[in-house]
């Protein structure tokens, strides 16, 4: 098996965060750049965008989305809830991704016949350079979970980073030192998923 197939194998969900790495945070966040720098996108529009999160501000995320989820979530669920958001805050940090909707904006102008497109095409940059950032980080021991907390922190996300106004919150990625292995990962039969035609 190639040495990427490997590290796809082995990104997975890890829940159980911790803080204790043997990368700095500067070490870090050059690994999550550089995966990011080298992602594909549709015409190199390079639409994602990444604010790196440590300490304080790791904590001050976890924080809002509890103070926006707390209203909206029934009394008895919210018990869970606020444990699932600690276990988050327990991390080392988190890469909240965004997208440059300008871009994609400015794209669809240029080239209107492909204006559909672009969005999906937006979505999909994204989401490449979301799953080589939790690649790259599985690979340097670093464990990973994605979470979707958007729209519902978008307003406090933007207000609390100051965060440009054409940056479209995406996901959450939550990282830090594993403290668990993932569990066994299930598989559809390969003849419900691939074709091949010859």
């Amino acid at each position: 098996m190639s040495n990427f197939l490997e590290a796809i194998k082995n990104r997975r969900s890890i829940y159980s965060l911790g803080r204790d790495t043997s990368l700095s945070e500067v070490e870090i966040t050059e690994l999550i750049k550089e995966a990011v720098k080298q992602s594909p996108s549709a015409f190199n529009a390079q639409e994602p965008r990444v604010i790196t999160l440590f300490g304080a501000a790791h904590e001050k995320l976890w924080e809002i989305t509890e103070q926006a989820l707390e209203p909206l979530t029934p009394a008895q669920a919210f018990k869970n809830t606020k444990k699932k958001l600690a276990s988050f805050k327990a991390g080392l940090g988190t890469a909240m991704f965004f997208n440059d909707v300008d871009t994609t904006k400015q794209l669809q102008e240029q080239f209107a016949l492909y204006a559909d497109n672009f969005p999906t095409w937006a979505e999909q940059a994204n989401g490449i350079a979301t799953a080589n950032v939790w690649s790259t980080l599985s690979e340097a021991g670093i464990g990973a979970n994605l979470q979707h907390y958007n729209p519902v922190i978008d307003e406090a996300v933007a207000k609390e980073w100051n965060v440009p106004a054409n940056w479209r919150l995406r996901s959450q990625l939550v990282f830090g030192s594993p403290k668990e292995q993932a569990a066994d990962k299930d598989f559809l039969a390969d003849d419900e998923r691939f074709q091949v035609f010859q």
